[in-house]
């Protein structure tokens, strides 16, 4: 015996709400993968806090994948095993969708500092760094418009020549166009890295901790109307 009534609704509220969870691990693991890629393109960072937030949302989108089954089976064939199921996991993921939401908001306190710890050793290790790594600095600088951790003026000693910095600092990247030019504002950008790279990552750890307060909110929704669905099956078996 099928559940009827308002329970019939919940049933297809159900139906509704898994399609949105599916929804919401696309977007936790589009956004986490983003954030990730900002982290690993634009900064050498060592501090294993920093990858916490995106790895754990990456990994909570893949697995909501698999519980939108549960709850699209058990709805459609009304087993309270499967509901069950369905609601015990997607309570789990919203523990773990808040601790991601904790660790980003505590990382994003400590961001400055990592930040500028971060950029100081890439400055540091530039000149006895690989292609690899010289170019990641150089994207940094070009991409963001920056030179230096704080200013242009970090980059002293880094050439024999005198106020001399990386053509990436370059306002019109040519070779050779770093070369004494350490000062000058129209050649040289003289905002430092450290707090440039500090606003981008401070946006991208927010998108972070709001797409996993919402989904959580979202979440929460599906458990009630999950819940409902398991009262109203029990219901059904009882009057059998």
């Amino acid at each position: 015996m099928g559940v009827a009534g308002g329970m019939k609704c919940v049933k297809y509220l159900v139906f509704v709400f898994n399609f949105i969870f599916w929804l919401c691990g696309l977007a936790l693991i589009v956004v986490g993968i983003m954030v990730q890629v900002s982290l690993n393109k634009t900064l050498k960072i060592t501090d294993p806090t920093a990858s916490a937030a995106p790895i754990i949302l990456i990994g909570v989108g893949v697995v909501i994948f698999f519980i939108s089954f549960f709850g699209c089976c058990g709805a459609f064939k009304e087993n309270y095993c499967m509901v069950t199921t369905f609601a015990v996991l997607l309570s789990l993921i919203v523990i773990v969708e808040i601790a991601a939401a904790i660790v980003g908001y505590v990382f994003r306190n400590k961001l400055s500092t990592i930040v500028h710890d971060s950029v100081t050793d890439m400055i540091s290790k530039y000149e006895k760094g690989g292609p690899e790594f010289k170019e990641t600095v150089d994207n940094l600088q070009q991409n963001l418009k920056c030179c230096g951790v704080n200013s242009s003026s970090d980059w002293k000693g880094f050439s024999s020549k005198e106020n001399s910095v990386p053509d990436s600092c370059c306002k019109n990247v040519t070779a050779g166009c770093g070369n004494g030019t350490m000062t000058d504002s129209d050649k040289v950008y003289q905002q430092g890295c450290s707090a440039a790279l500090e606003e981008v990552l401070k946006k991208n750890i927010l998108w972070v901790i709001v797409a996993a307060v919402v989904i959580a909110i979202l979440q929460l929704l599906g458990i009630v109307f999950a819940c409902c669905l398991m009262k109203g099956i029990r219901s059904g078996y009882e009057v059998m």
